[in-house]
């Protein structure tokens, strides 16, 4: 490989991460993807001695580090989160699982007609906007069985469960289980300090 197609190579890598970047549900992955794409772009650009595009792309990687840091403080994102209780069959609370049928049967199979069987059922809000609901089962020793503990795309850096997860006990609620399938939630019921316990999976708050 010479180096004029090397170097192509370089810029046409770095335009098409950023470009996959905008196709990314996830704020926090498109991001990353974007920053990525960014510092590659920008080293092309030093390469070919165009400098405004390799300002315009150390500019973004800027951008793009200060938000993912932000966004990466758990502490000030919590500032901007509510917990609404609401009963299961809060008109509310349906309009964003119908909103969201899909991907929520995705995650939690079988579980959006049951809902309104659940005796516990919350909204987490981010700046005033309904981005998770979390509903479940609690029996008479302040324990709740989830049903469905689901956040919208965007917001799936973890925040909103650690958010949850610190508000619950205030709710009245002593520890969570979680019996459903896993296929999906490995990797949050780990960061949210799930232990198993047979066939489900519990948190003491």
């Amino acid at each position: 490989m010479n180096t004029k197609v090397l170097i192509e190579a370089i810029g046409y890598t770095g335009s098409a991460l950023v470009l996959v970047s905008f196709l990314m549900v996830s704020v926090v992955k498109l991001r990353i993807v974007n920053t990525i794409g960014s510092v590659i772009f920008t080293i092309y650009a030093f390469i070919i001695h165009s400098y405004p595009t390799a300002i315009m792309n150390l500019c973004l990687v800027m951008i793009n580090i200060y938000y993912l840091v932000k966004m990466s403080n758990t502490s000030q994102n919590a500032r901007e989160y509510d917990l609404v209780k609401v009963s299961p069959d809060d008109s509310m609370l349906q309009y964003t699982i119908e909103r969201q049928k899909d991907d929520v049967e995705k995650y939690f199979p079988g579980t959006t007609d049951m809902v309104s069987d659940t005796n516990t059922a919350f909204i987490v809000c981010y700046k005033g906007a309904p981005v998770g609901v979390f509903a479940g089962t609690k029996d008479e020793n302040g324990c709740v069985d989830i049903l469905i503990d689901y956040c919208v795309p965007e917001y799936r850096d973890f925040s909103i469960g650690k958010f949850l997860y610190a508000n619950l006990q205030a709710e009245g609620i002593s520890s969570v289980t979680f019996s459903g399938p896993d296929t999906y939630h490995q990797e949050y019921l780990s960061k949210n300090n799930f232990t198993k316990s047979g066939d489900r999976y519990l948190k003491v708050l």
